[in-house]
């Protein structure tokens, strides 16, 4: 069987991040301790709507997510099922708001997370053997030497309705609120000393089984379990999305190794840059919470199952920007919308005149859909800046010929006046232009070749 890169790449994603054990305290680049990549700013506001599908903002881990008019669906069938989206970006301070209905089940566990790098962690969960109740909690540092941080709140109706929630982030406070009604609102003071999250996270939800035999006894008592995975499927949904930094700029980087929000440097903006949009929440009533005193091994990372999850730098594509929707695409793409931008912008992939001379030269690489494939491209084609279409696949197109050079069939002509003159990047994701017969016959064989000694 052939695999694409992009399917191998993945395959490996998943095993890495899926490890069936209760989440632990890990990173990828702790910066506390390490020099480590700028984490990708947000630096703006996002309305993501998964009931129209999956957008590239949010990567897949630990299991299938799948998408229908409930929105982003995580479902947990067997042990070792943890399904969760990380967003590509981070927030310094800012507020998330999301719509919610939490899987059922004995041990299964819904949850919503913000964490950075150095785990600093605020979280949602929702436990399935209860449809009445939601927990909230906090990390700072990883520091687990007690587990007296978790609230539970009564909420009815958490399996059958959609509701939406709100965490609201900021140097002073946390609030979590749930339908229009604080549930929680926690100082800077009031968190044990030092750990206040206060450095750049990720947003991460998910579903997992924190009662599967697999786990240590600690998780699942505090997940309520066992889970019998015979009364499943167990699916949680998340309709929508709403993510508002506010900081601003491009990436994010601690100065230092002390972990409090002034060490930390925003490239190109400034932390709460964004402040002016902070602080207004819509609140209908204000609830307490009951605190838990009991040792129960609430797992840090927020998502069983995936706590080995990949953080740090996201290389976006030069010239790429995040729309309001959430969505990364190139500058000058139907999709785009004047918006911050995650990196800079660049020129547009089209071009004027092919490098490395004239001509057409005939390449084996994988084409926009991660399949080995035999292609006819402008000479230098490699050496090109890359183009991508809206999907975010590689755009590979064909060669065409230059105004006034004649038809396809005088490609490679030993002409030297012959040459490729423009390099087009419209219709983006379809071929340029149609091969002659004879050429693409030709390449079609060349290709069949290749895949033989590629499956052997």
């Amino acid at each position: 069987m052939i695999f694409s890169r992009r399917s191998v790449a993945a395959a490996a994603a998943a095993v890495l991040l899926s490890s069936p054990a209760a989440a632990q305290t890990w990173t990828a680049c702790n910066p506390l301790t390490n020099t480590c990549p700028a984490n990708t700013a947000l630096g703006m506001a996002i309305d993501v709507d998964f009931t129209q599908g999956a957008v590239n903002s949010f990567e897949a881990s630990g299991g299938t997510v799948t998408y229908d008019s409930n929105g982003a669906a995580f479902t947990v069938n067997r042990g070792g099922d943890a399904p969760q989206l990380t967003s590509v970006f981070y927030i310094m301070f800012g507020r998330v708001e999301f719509t919610l209905k939490a899987a059922p089940g004995a041990g299964i566990v819904s949850s919503f997370v913000l964490q950075s790098d150095c785990l600093d962690e605020i979280d949602w969960e929702w436990l399935g053997a209860d449809p009445n109740e939601v927990q909230t909690n906090y990390f700072g540092k990883g520091i687990t030497g007690s587990y007296n941080r978790g609230q539970f709140h009564q909420l009815s109706g958490t399996q059958s309705d959609y509701i939406t929630y709100t965490l609201d982030w900021t140097s002073e406070r946390i609030v979590w609120t749930a339908g229009g009604t604080v549930l929680r609102e926690m100082g800077y003071n009031d968190a044990e000393e030092g750990q206040y999250p206060q450095t750049p996270m990720q947003v991460k939800f998910g579903a997992w089984s924190g009662g599967d035999p697999s786990n240590s006894p600690g998780t699942i008592d505090w997940s309520r379990g066992p889970t019998d995975y015979s009364q499943g499927p167990f699916t949680m949904y998340v309709k929508s999305v709403k993510v508002t930094d506010y900081s601003t700029g491009s990436s994010y980087t601690y100065g230092d190794s002390s972990g409090t929000w002034q060490s930390i440097q925003a490239e190109g903006g400034e932390v709460n840059g964004n402040e002016g949009n902070a602080g207004i929440l819509t609140t209908t009533a204000v609830a307490a919470g009951t605190t838990s005193t009991s040792e129960a091994n609430v797992p840090v990372g927020g998502i069983g199952g995936s706590g080995e999850t990949g953080s740090g730098s996201y290389d976006l594509p030069e010239g790429w920007v995040m729309t309001s929707e959430g969505k990364i695409v190139p500058v000058g793409s139907s999709s785009a919308t004047p918006t911050s931008p995650l990196s800079s912008p660049s020129p547009s992939a089209r071009l004027s005149q092919a490098p490395g001379g004239s001509g057409v030269e005939t390449i084996t690489t994988f084409d926009g859909k991660g399949l080995l494939t035999t292609m006819t491209v402008p000479a230098g084609f490699s050496t090109m800046p890359k183009s991508y279409d809206d999907q975010g696949f590689q755009v590979f197109p064909t060669a065409v010929p230059a105004p006034g050079s004649g038809d396809a069939e005088g490609f490679g002509s030993e002409d030297p006046t012959d040459s490729i003159d423009v390099l087009s990047t419209e219709g983006e994701g379809e071929a340029a232009a149609l091969l002659p017969a004879p050429r693409l016959l030709n390449s079609v064989g060349v290709g069949l070749v290749i895949a033989v000694l590629y499956v052997i």
